[in-house]
């Protein structure tokens, strides 16, 4: 005999998927309104993170594509702009001119230093509904998904 517990029912699946899909949506708009002030993106912000995280290193376009949250991001696209901005720079590897390094500029560092400063607020005024022990079980529930 099953236990009840083990497995949901097919209604309660849907509505969970449901409920998935809806909440990454809306807390996409969110990040989109937050970083358009700084004429990003959200990919774009990423972009700058993972550049930033490097500590001055560079970074293969594929290395900063496996890095990337949207694996759909078109990566080569979004450090053309980025560097359209002077946020990013790119150069031949001087050992294999094949490769394409690419860093995060000094203007890039400022810009998420700027970024930084409100990014905190922002970021709990997504999660302002939850207390810690809430959104400690919602983490644990939401990696337990991801583990499927």
């Amino acid at each position: 005999m099953k236990n009840e517990h083990s497995t949901i029912s097919l209604d309660i699946a849907l509505k969970t998927l449901s409920n998935l899909v809806y909440i990454g949506y809306w807390v996409s708009k969110k990040n989109d309104a937050f970083f358009k002030q700084y004429s990003l993106s959200t990919q774009q912000y990423h972009v700058l993170r993972v550049l930033r995280n490097q500590n001055g290193d560079v970074i293969s376009l594929s290395e900063l594509h496996n890095q990337m949250i949207y694996k759909m991001s078109n990566t080569s696209r979004l450090v053309d702009k980025l560097i359209e901005k002077e946020y990013v720079n790119r150069k031949k590897s001087k050992s294999n001119k094949r490769k394409v390094e690419i860093s995060i500029s000094q203007n890039g560092i400022q810009l998420l230093e700027k970024i930084d400063l409100n990014i905190q607020e922002h970021t709990l005024s997504i999660n302002k509904n939850l207390d810690r022990k809430e959104a400690l079980i919602l983490n644990e529930l939401l990696n337990k998904i991801k583990k499927s």
